[in-house]
């Protein structure tokens, strides 16, 4: 998916987008909030990791203006202000979620995929289609109970798909998932992993929607 994640403290947001990154994750680093709303302006995220104190501003302030404005972006805020006071202020201002520093970054990714789940509808992570099984909770795939094996982009791409399940995603859209800022979109990338996708899962798990983009073929 792609995320935009807002933190000033430069040894901890490395280590999230490399994290974020790894799981196969598209992710834009801001530090400072007026570049984030350029960003928000630009970009249509799905998640977005909030540290409260930034250099010019408060991370609440930016909270409550995207909820004020109608925006339903899942956030995360990340903090070290660990007082029950804040923790409040945080949910009440519109937060989905609030991990206080130092977290685990494997709690962040449990925590992200909750709220996701959450907006997307889906309660359970595990999904089956046909003969194939998708836990986007543990990121398992299996096909007639044997595992298969897929790359991050490859991953990243499907549990785009399953978080719209039945609904067109476009090709634009799954690029989105794939490329973060400053990151050349290669020539028919988005073709390329589905068509591995359908190797490896039944080529009628994805149906193309010729000039649009692609959807999840079978309903659960």
């Amino acid at each position: 998916m792609r995320i935009l994640l807002v933190e000033d403290d430069y040894v901890l947001g490395a280590a999230v987008r490399d994290h974020m990154a790894a799981e196969g994750h598209s992710v834009d680093w801001m530090q400072r909030l007026d570049d984030t709303r350029l960003a928000l302006e630009t970009v249509d995220y799905e998640t977005l990791l909030l540290d409260l104190g930034l250099p010019d501003g408060r991370g609440l302030d930016l909270l409550r203006s995207l909820r004020d404005s109608g925006s339903e972006i899942p956030v995360i805020i990340l903090t070290a202000q660990d007082q029950i006071a804040v923790r409040i202020e945080g949910l009440n201002s519109g937060a989905d979620d609030y991990l206080v520093k130092p977290f685990d970054l494997l709690e962040l990714s449990a925590r992200l995929s909750a709220v996701t789940r959450r907006y997307s509808g889906q309660s359970n992570p595990a999904l089956v289609i046909d003969d194939v099984s998708i836990d986007l909770s543990r990121k398992i795939v299996t096909k007639t109970d044997k595992p298969v094996t897929l790359t991050a982009r490859e991953f990243a791409i499907l549990e785009r798909l399953c978080r719209n399940l039945g609904a067109i995603v476009t090709t634009a859209e799954i690029e989105d998932s794939l490329y973060q800022f400053g990151s050349e979109v290669e020539s028919n990338a988005v073709q390329v992993f589905v068509s591995r996708l359908r190797k490896k899962l039944g080529k009628n798990v994805i149906t193309t929607v010729r000039g649009i983009g692609y959807k999840m073929s079978v309903e659960r």
